[in-house]
């Protein structure tokens, strides 16, 4: 067995390098070493493998299943009260599903995140991560005791199924439609939905559709069955990156649903779709930083070895230059997520919604830039190894193709930008007003 080793420089976080931190308790530190025993055992030493083969295998879903290991990926804090209604009661042993906060989801986002593929790890979790969540913040007592037992222990599988094709980012312009039957007991869905990580395997899906009229107000949430239910075709979509995450189109003839699977309230759609993209991108904020950290440390390593002009790259300025600027970039970065996270752990979720809204758009937005400054170095660093699918530069080419598949999906960087000033405007506004209400006056 191989003794211990010194971490490339920007391979791993500062906490995992062994510099001190005010974050990571000492049962944080035993999380992380029992998620990257399990994680790598059975997922990171093959992740190439099976991205290249467009599929992770059923039985590691299931594997990850048996250990309680797509609990993680839900939003903290978990749903104490259902994970212990059915059987669930802590992970790995390590830590009990009450005790869970935002810093062992950031703990295992980040090694989950480890090989620098998004696919294999996509492919488990992003149908936990993403659509569950919806089920338990919004949905009715039966819609709970009725599927989530299921969900928790992999007998079906689920989706958030927002984006379509004619609407993206754009979220207030959905089309696929809801309309009540005849008899009023039933939901006849019709409508496309496009890009649906995981849809594939989906055996329900958390959707927004219109049950309204134009704009924001006319959308609400429904638990809609997929897979083999009468109306609905999926296929698969070839993307990029991230390939084996099951990239879905899916579309919906006449498709119906018992009314009492609508998620909340008709017409509140958008507000529970905009409350559940804060827990969405910041998870993406988190894996593609560790993404970052594997192109950077991977072209930092690579410089050290490799030779030009009679001496190693990294005794050329401008290599250093460049590999100076992603790391800066990186760690500056990581900071901010962290800090993200520790204010989730120390907001209650209505303030941070709120407060931290617009922010962690900007925040899932930016980490597409350095993955991009850190992608780039890599694949520049490496030169004609970098351009090519195998060999010693194959971690290169494939950082790069990572790259739009954290940019695009889960709200496109512009938008997102464009999103937090007009969040923190808005609160600005909001505050400024409240300060100049006179002393005594009741808030409405």
């Amino acid at each position: 067995m191989a003794g211990p080793s010194v971490p490339v420089p920007f391979s791993e976080p500062p906490f995992i390098a062994g510099l001190p931190s005010p974050y990571y308790t000492p049962e944080l530190h035993r999380w992380q070493k029992a998620c990257r025993e399990f994680i790598t055992e059975h997922l990171h030493q093959y992740a190439f493998e099976w991205e290249k083969e467009e599929t992770v295998p059923e039985h590691v879903f299931q594997t990850f299943v048996k250990h309680n290991m797509l609990i993680p990926t839900l939003p903290s804090p978990l749903p104490v009260q259902e994970l212990k209604a059915a059987g669930i009661h802590d992970i790995l042993g390590v830590v009990k599903v009450e005790d869970f906060t935002y810093f062992h989801n950031l703990v295992y986002s980040d090694e989950m995140a480890r090989s620098g593929l998004s696919g294999p790890s996509g492919s488990l979790t992003t149908g936990m991560a993403f659509g569950v969540p919806c089920l338990i913040k919004f949905g009715s007592r039966m819609l709970k005791d009725k599927y989530l037992a299921d969900m928790f222990h992999g007998k079906t599988r689920a989706c958030i199924a927002i984006t379509e094709p004619d609407a993206g980012s754009d979220v207030a312009n959905i089309k696929t439609e809801a309309k009540k039957s005849a008899d009023g007991k039933k939901y006849i869905i019709n409508g496309a939905k496009k890009w649906i990580t995981n849809g594939v395997w989906a055996d329900y899906g958390a959707m927004a559709v219109r049950t309204g009229g134009p704009g924001a107000a006319g959308l609400s949430m429904i638990w809609v069955p997929l897979k083999g239910h009468p109306g609905v075709d999926m296929r698969r979509l070839k993307v990029s990156g991230q390939i084996s995450a099951g990239t879905t189109y899916i579309e919906l003839d006449d498709v119906e649903v018992p009314v009492e699977n609508l998620l909340g309230v008709e017409g509140m759609g958008m507000r529970y779709i905009m409350t559940n993209f804060n827990h969405e991108r910041l998870t993406i904020a988190i894996s593609g930083t560790r993404q970052a950290r594997v192109a950077l440390s991977s072209a930092f390593a690579y410089c050290l070895k490799r030779e030009a002009f009679g001496k190693p790259l990294m005794d050329n300025a401008v290599v250093r230059q460049r590999l100076a600027r992603a790391g800066s970039l990186l760690e500056s970065h990581w900071a901010w997520v962290e800090q993200f996270v520790f204010q989730m752990c120390n907001m209650k979720k209505e303030e941070a919604d709120v407060e931290l809204g617009g922010l962690t758009a900007a925040a899932k937005a930016q980490t597409g830039v350095v993955l991009m400054e850190c992608a780039n170095a890599c694949a520049l660093l490496h030169g004609g190894n970098g351009y090519t699918r195998t060999g010693q530069g194959e971690i290169a080419e494939r950082m790069w193709r990572e790259v739009n598949g954290l940019r695009v999906p889960g709200g496109s960087e512009d938008v997102m930008m464009d999103l937090m000033i007009r969040q923190l405007a808005k609160n600005f506004q909001r505050k400024t007003k409240e300060l100049e209400r006179p002393s005594g006056s009741s808030r409405l």
